[in-house]
């Protein structure tokens, strides 16, 4: 996977001993291929493999981490072109110079050292946006998007990615998986990913229509007709090569309640005449019934709980989900998953991946989950807390309770296809930083912190997410 000269001591720890023996366990990670169980790059990029237009689509308009930083800034989104299918030359550029004009918001920030990486390492530049002259580097990067090697499948192969993991609504087709599965000169296993999310929430914009149009794939109608569809989509996912379902909700409350009394609040919401409370513990019945469903069909059951979507109602309503004001509230997973634990906590063959923007909940709640229950794993730090110092803390909250082998994985979670390699490379950096100091504390051997190095990105997501 490098793309970069393993010397270089980006995150490595400053003490030269300490050091030496990060850069030996960075070595060892450092080739491995990328695994990649979570995230939402666009299959129907890969499979019609069309080259990038310009700088300013790939990295900036459509990659919510940095807009939303230029928005605080008081740039307006509509000025980025945002919900534009097309944008023109001039428009990118324009764009481009905005950016480059702001580039010193981004020191610091996990979006600034994504995009120095990917400029660095991807396209050799040596100029940075906030060097001046932002139009010859725009230039420049365009010159790169047009060649071959370039390209989304190109750069699958010099990636290295074995494993691809796309994010998909229950009803997609999955033309775009297909056609990549049956291309023998994709070597990257790409997997399309289950995301129910808009099917279980009845207050959501539009769950009437989807459900309609669920229930008539299995032309039965009403609630059980509606758990069929799901499980039917389920398995037509499950045949195209899915390892996993995913669910971003706000709240990871659970409830098991009886099938006639979900059957009647289904009819109810069917009708639009569910108080709150009734909306919440649908909800709640139905997180319990998808993990019944990953006890029967095989999915890895991932929950990224606790984020507020859409905070601000007249950015959502002009352009669309998705612009950056996803914001984390606080977090609990003990009480409100007693419920689904109760029932397949120890279910043999269910994994639970539990994710949060919510660190305070890692060494109180989620450590002590996975050191208990087989079928849980802590997901590895995401959204707000992918970042090189937020990882590590986060092996510092969870090893001493849980180990290294009750983790996810590191997973990337990202639109921004091309920062993929520098945000895996950050996580075997931070992984071999955090190993040195153990070592260099006699709290490890080498020989343990050697395995532990190349089971972190090798074994341990294969184990979790089933690849």
């Amino acid at each position: 996977m490098t793309l970069t000269s393993v010397s270089t001591g980006r995150l490595l720890p400053s003490d030269p001993a300490t050091r030496r023996v990060a850069e030996e366990l960075y070595r060892l990670m450092a080739d491995l291929p990328i695994l990649s169980p979570h995230g939402h790059v666009d299959p129907g990029m890969l499979a019609t493999d069309r080259p990038f237009r310009d700088p300013a689509t790939l990295l900036i308009r459509d990659d919510h981490y940095v807009t939303r930083l230029l928005h605080a800034d008081g740039v307006d989104l509509a000025s980025l072109a945002i919900g534009q299918e097309e944008i023109s030359d001039s428009e990118a550029r324009e764009i481009w110079r905005l950016f480059c004009e702001r580039w010193h918001l981004f020191a610091g920030t996990a979006s600034g050292y994504w995009l120095r990486s990917t400029l660095e390492d991807v396209f050799g530049m040596e100029r940075l946006p906030g060097d001046g002259d932002p139009d010859t580097l725009f230039d420049a990067l365009s010159e790169a998007l047009s060649a071959d090697d370039m390209r989304p499948r190109a750069l699958l192969e010099r990636f290295d990615i074995e494993v691809l993991a796309t994010t998909d609504d229950p009803l997609d087709p999955l033309h775009a998986h297909q056609a990549l599965a049956a291309d023998p000169d994709v070597r990257t296993v790409v997997r399309p990913t289950f995301r129910p999310d808009a099917y279980l929430d009845p207050t959501g914009a539009g769950w009437n229509d989807r459900v309609e149009r669920l229930v008539a794939t299995v032309d039965r109608d009403g609630y059980q007709g509606y758990l069929d569809g799901l499980r039917e989509s389920r398995r037509r996912f499950v045949a195209q090569g899915a390892t996993s379902a995913d669910f971003g909700v706000l709240s990871a409350v659970t409830a098991e309640i009886d099938p006639s009394h979900a059957a009647a609040l289904f009819d109810r919401a069917r009708k639009g005449e569910l108080s709150s409370g009734e909306a919440e513990l649908f909800r709640a019945h139905m997180l319990f019934e998808s993990a019944r469903m990953s006890t029967e069909d095989g999915l890895v059951m991932t929950i990224h709980a606790g984020v507020f979507r859409n905070h601000h109602s007249p950015t959502f309503d002009a352009f669309g989900p998705d612009r950056g004001h996803d914001l984390p509230v606080a977090t609990r997973f003990v009480e409100p998953l007693r419920p689904l634990l109760q029932r397949f906590g120890t279910a043999e063959g269910f994994h639970l991946v539990l994710f949060t923007v919510d660190e305070t909940t890692f060494s109180r709640e989620l450590a002590p989950l996975a050191g208990f229950y087989p079928s849980v794993f802590i997901g590895a730090p995401w959204w707000f807390l992918d970042a090189p110092d937020s990882a590590a803390r986060f092996r510092a909250a969870t090893v001493e309770t849980a180990g290294f082998y009750r983790g996810s994985g590191f997973i990337d979670d990202t639109r921004a296809f091309l920062s993929i390699p520098a945000r895996h490379d950050m996580a075997r950096r931070t992984d071999a930083a955090y190993l040195a100091r153990l070592v260099s504390e006699q709290r490890l051997r080498i020989a343990e912190a050697e395995r532990i190095a190349v089971d972190l990105h090798d074994a341990i997501p294969r184990r979790a997410f089933k690849l």
